[in-house]
């Protein structure tokens, strides 16, 4: 079976284990005293170990405020923003290609003419696109990452728009965190 064949069922099951992982945490567990305590016995693998983490949360649609908060309480502004910027763009990327290799082909073979003339207009527009998408907060943010994948937008002009146009957003989240933190 080519991945081509394979796409009509990988994508469902990759939602599908997004949401059951995401029905399957312990709301306990996102108690802030214990992401903080089980981040910081990671030691120096706690930066590594966040953006992985925030990469991974991206991909299966999980809400990265979560993360943003929790990057800027625990690594502080500057290195909050740093670590968040970094996992959710490596998360969004990882999103963005998932998409152009395994859906794209498959969309645009299933596509009628109004989806059709949807994305032209956006590959037309390319990387202003998808800054005014990461500047306009009115687009959730996990399923753009996997639309703009079914675009001809290239990856350096998606990865360079979003990283300039997400970090003030990211650093809003990560200065609440940390503000926050310093608020208790």
């Amino acid at each position: 079976m080519t991945p081509r064949a394979i796409l009509p069922r990988l994508v469902p099951g990759i939602a599908i284990a997004g949401l059951a992982i995401w029905l399957a945490l312990d709301r306990d567990s996102l108690d802030p005293a214990l992401i903080e305590s089980s981040i910081r016995d990671l030691g120096l693998w706690a930066p590594l170990g966040h953006v992985v983490l925030f990469a991974l949360a991206t991909v299966f649609f999980v809400p990265g405020a979560i993360f943003g908060l929790a990057g800027g309480a625990l690594f502080g502004p500057l290195w909050g923003t740093v670590l968040n910027l970094a996992g959710a763009i490596l998360g969004a990327s990882a999103s963005f290609l998932i998409a152009r290799f395994l859906a794209a082909d498959w969309v645009r073979r299933k596509a009628g003419v109004r989806l059709e003339r949807l994305i032209a207009g956006v590959e037309a527009e390319g990387w202003r696109f998808v800054a005014f998408t990461r500047l306009v907060p009115l687009f959730p943010f996990n399923l753009l990452n996997y639309a703009l994948g079914l675009t001809r937008v290239p990856l350096t002009h998606y990865v360079l728009a979003s990283l300039v146009c997400m970090a003030p957003g990211t650093l809003a989240y990560t200065w609440l965190g940390h503000a926050g933190r310093e608020a208790l």
